[in-house]
């Protein structure tokens, strides 16, 4: 299995290259310089992994939710590649990819993934663990961090700098026994490769032209606007 992903949905740029059960990636946290680092890392993986676009099995970028500009531009270089190699694409969460840094294959968990969405909100979803495998327990969210229902006393990972903005609010929200907090942690392209392997395996790779982003605000503000 060769895979080749991105994710540029927040502050961080980053592109790993999985071969087999090896990753190899890049990563730098550079706001604004996306646009200046994505295609050299490509680059520059293929070069020191000596294969090109043509020989890999799929594509894989992280599709939100994050950043507007961020989203657009993973969306936008994925399918650029995508139709130029013939590769199929597997979209990727981004709050999914950022969770998947904190499984622990040892124990059940439950991980509370929460990115600065800005404008006093997160984007927020809450994952469970169990026998080493990351699983939904909630939809993907744009919310108030007040306005979060979590279930109570758990033993739990907060992972993401939404916890940096709002600790104070959401531990007072989630109430946990024992809740270690990874404020510090942002998505990586080495997971989302991880994950797509799951997506290519199932057979849910998606055509370029069906690559799309996942705002999440911009979802909401388009319901309001249908009612």
């Amino acid at each position: 299995m060769k895979i080749l992903a991105i994710e540029t949905a927040t502050e961080a740029c980053s592109a790993a290259l999985l071969i087999d059960n090896e990753v190899i990636d890049r990563f730098q946290i550079a706001p604004r310089e996306h646009g200046n680092l994505i295609l050299s890392m490509v680059d520059d993986l293929l070069a020191e992994a000596n294969i090109t676009l043509q020989q890999l099995d799929a594509l894989a970028f992280g599709r939100g939710p994050g950043s507007f500009t961020g989203v657009r531009m993973a969306t936008g270089v994925v399918q650029g590649l995508a139709f130029g190699a013939d590769l199929p694409v597997a979209a990727v969460s981004t709050l999914t990819a950022l969770a998947q840094q904190a499984v622990s294959p040892l124990e059940a968990q439950t991980i509370y993934a929460a990115l600065d969405a800005r404008m006093g909100e997160v984007y927020w979803c809450e994952y469970r663990v169990e026998q080493g495998a990351l699983r939904a327990s909630s939809n993907e969210i744009v919310i108030a961090p007040t306005s979060i229902c979590v279930e109570q006393g758990k033993q739990a990972v907060a992972i993401g700098h939404g916890w940096a903005t709002y600790e104070s609010e959401l531990k007072d929200v989630v109430q946990a026994d024992r809740l270690i907090i990874k404020a510090d942690s942002l998505p990586r392209a080495k997971e989302v490769a991880q994950l797509a392997v799951q997506i290519v395996e199932a057979g849910d790779t998606v055509k370029a032209e069906h690559a799309f982003p996942v705002y999440l605000r911009d979802n909401v503000a388009k319901k309001k606007a249908q009612q």
